[in-house]
């Protein structure tokens, strides 16, 4: 909201209260998705780390979200193209999202609200809203009346006719004011997706679901409010309107962060842009742990711009980090019972500064790549004293070997249990699963049901699940 750095202060001490928007799960999650929910994932690591306990709620978008263009909802859309049932699709995606987050290393919130649960505090919202003059209803569809709100556009700083030029607003010849917005929608004839409510049968803008939710569950003030930049007008704009209207307590919310766009080629990945590459396609080449440094190698609030070559470049330098730490747990090994060597001191003072350059850029608006290049200075320290044949104790490497893991750890690293296991092995496993699962496609076709069978409960037993969908086959470990 200020637009520069200030001191974190939570509202309750040693406690952050951290509301994020989450998916609108109409189809498979992608990496532009995953770029925000790991970045945010990361910052909650280092909230934790610092001593901090987070509450963490992330919705999910299952009604409401109208796409741009036709103003048709984007469940029943999504429902419609594939010909399945809009609580069946979101069941489907929504648990997609979630295995798919859980590969890459992405812990679940610990509420992941939908909105379809909360209509009934939705509803009572928007009556309370027009009960204080702030919402208007007019043939079913009831608006919020922004006019009523003196300093609206404080976060994006937009005035009103960059508002409307750049609009995103939806289009209404019932509204008072162009930037007046949706809370409660009529639904079409036919619509699949309709509640009762005192205007007429529909259902929820897409805005006013998440202040319901988040305030439901963390109160009508909390600590961190997170989404992409591409949120921050108007539907974080329209939260603090309605929210703050609401309670009559200012600030909704303490602290906004935003993450900056994934890119391809400098446009933004994006489904409606049919330039995505899925979270699920980009498993079946990478290790999720190259994915998430490749995510961190930009600041949270930075664009990024995604390539295979990028990809790459940080699978080799997570290999150069797991070969470290190979290295010193051997040596540590090597070094048997020796509890100090004679330049034990040295690999403690290095670690030590490293250790505090990690730390330092962590607390500086949670920068990573700084984070990043510590993380490496550490790594061609302990490869130097190694080469050198330094007398190091095995206390003091298992201690650099430990410090290595915890740091990386933060950025959702180094978690593997056998360093040993190099990306080069487990990219050749991968590409085995691969080729099998052509073989598998292959029979398929052919109707060879047996052989495809056979290749399934095969790969079953090695734990690797196969999972058969109308677009195509799937793989992931179990």
């Amino acid at each position: 909201m200020t637009r520069k750095l200030e001191l974190f202060k939570p509202l309750t001490e040693g406690r952050v209260n951290m509301y994020v928007c989450g998916p609108t799960v109409y189809d498979w999650a992608h990496l532009g998705h995953a770029r925000t929910y790991v970045a945010f994932d990361i910052i909650i690591r280092w909230l934790e780390y610092r001593g901090f306990k987070v509450f963490y709620v992330q919705n999910i978008t299952d009604v409401g979200h109208l796409t741009e263009e036709t103003a048709e909802d984007k469940i029943v859309k999504g429902a419609r193209e594939k010909g399945m049932e809009p609580m069946a699709l979101v069941e489907t995606y929504m648990r997609e999202y979630f295995r798919d987050m859980s590969l890459l290393g992405v812990r679940e919130p610990d509420i992941s609200p939908r909105a379809t649960g909360h209509l009934i505090e939705m509803i009572e919202a928007i009556e309370r809203l027009i009960a204080k003059g702030y919402a208007y209803e007019v043939k079913g569809d009831v608006f919020f009346d922004v006019s009523k709100v003196k300093d609206y556009g404080r976060l994006s700083g937009f005035n009103r006719e960059q508002m409307l030029a750049g609009s995103r607003f939806e289009v209404s010849r019932k509204k008072r004011a162009a930037e007046d917005f949706a809370l409660w929608k009529k639904a079409r004839k036919g619509s699949p997706l309709r509640w009762k409510s005192p205007w007429t049968e529909g259902f929820p803008g897409w805005h006013i679901e998440c202040s319901v939710m988040s305030m439901k569950y963390l109160g009508p003030r909390f600590d961190i409010h997170g989404g992409g930049q591409d949120l921050v007008f108007p539907h974080h704009e329209n939260e603090i309107a309605q929210s703050e209207a609401l309670t009559g307590r200012r600030p909704f919310v303490k602290y906004w962060l935003h993450t900056g766009p994934l890119t391809i080629n400098g446009q933004k990945m994006a489904k409606s842009l049919g330039n995505y590459v899925t979270v699920k396609d980009a498993l079946k080449n990478h290790d999720p742990e190259a994915l998430r440094l490749f995510t961190a190698s930009a600041h949270y609030r930075s664009e990024i711009d995604y390539s295979e070559r990028r990809i790459e470049e940080a699978q080799a330098s997570l290999g150069r980090l797991y070969n470290t730490l190979r290295k010193l747990e051997d040596a540590a090994k090597t070094a048997g019972e020796m509890a100090a060597g004679a330049d034990d001191a040295q690999l403690s003072s290095l670690l030590q500064q490293r250790a505090k350059a990690f730390e330092d850029a962590m607390d500086e608006d949670f920068n990573t790549p700084q984070a990043i290049a510590a993380l490496f200075e550490l790594s061609r320290d302990m490869n130097r004293l190694l080469t050198e044949h330094r007398q190091l104790g095995s206390v003091a490497l298992h201690e650099a070997s430990e410090t290595l893991r915890r740091l990386g750890s933060i950025l959702g690293i180094l978690e593997r249990e056998r360093a040993a296991a190099t990306a080069a092995e487990e990219r050749m496993v991968d590409e085995l699963v691969n080729m099998l699962m052509q073989v598998r496609d292959e029979a398929r076709r052919s109707s060879d049901w047996k052989l495809a069978d056979r290749i399934r409960d095969r790969l079953g037993s090695l734990g690797i699940r196969i999972e058969d969908w109308p677009e195509g086959s799937t793989w992931r470990r179990v």
